[in-house]
């Protein structure tokens, strides 16, 4: 049995207290991203996902004007966390400025918000920086958050950075949330970062298992 950070370090993740905010991830926005191509951020939403179901991870999204050019939110969020609790918006830019939005991250009981948002300038830093001002600790994951410009992005990291929200990636996210390769589910975790963070693990896991079909061989 894998137990959860107990809270007595609370330098580190504690997975029972955290929410995961996906916010804006729409496919009109998709097509302003500079800073990275849009299948790697579209993969680590993904990835977000998945493990948010996983570890049963409340997960929140909203999405700003969805029926203009910004577009629908993309289906793989429900798809892979058909847990997850949309909450529309009427125009608000910062999704924290509306009611039924920061009400649906109460309602969790959670206090630790793993935060994304396409585009990070604005999507991420406008909600993450206010969670922090109510009292949150947020982690912001920049590497599922696109922006429409590399200089824009490290200007914002800086910025939310000052603010008290944690920066990180996606990889650092999965790995904090498992705690340790000592757990029964511990190849969905070898599996997930294999199909979407680091493609080469999968060909280090087909590697030992062959050596050790081998070498049962003889």
């Amino acid at each position: 049995m894998v137990k959860a950070n107990s809270g007595k370090n609370n330098v580190m993740m504690d997975r029972d207290d955290v929410a995961m905010l996906l916010i804006d991830h729409q496919s009109g926005l998709f097509n302003l991203v500079k800073d990275m191509p849009v299948s790697q951020l579209r993969n680590n939403v993904i990835a977000l996902a998945k493990v948010a179901t996983l570890l049963k991870i409340p997960v929140i999204t909203t999405a700003s004007v969805p029926e203009g050019p910004n577009g629908p939110v993309i289906p793989e969020i429900q798809q892979f966390a058909p847990h997850a609790k949309y909450v529309p918006r009427q125009g608000q830019i910062n999704a924290w400025d509306v009611p039924a939005f920061v009400k649906a991250v109460e309602e969790t009981k959670r206090k630790t918000l793993v935060m994304t948002g396409t585009l990070t300038s604005v999507c991420l830093a406008f909600p993450a920086i206010s969670a922090v001002a109510a009292g949150y600790k947020v982690y912001a994951v920049v590497d599922a958050s696109g922006n429409w410009s590399q200089m824009a992005t490290d200007l914002t990291i800086a910025r939310i950075a000052q603010a008290g929200v944690v920066p990180i990636d996606t990889f650092a996210v999965m790995g904090e949330l498992q705690q340790t390769w000592n757990r029964p589910d511990a190849l969905d975790y070898a599996n997930l970062f294999g199909e979407h963070i680091i493609p080469n693990y999968r060909l280090l896991m087909e590697s030992y298992k062959m050596a050790q079909d081998a070498a049962k061989k003889k």
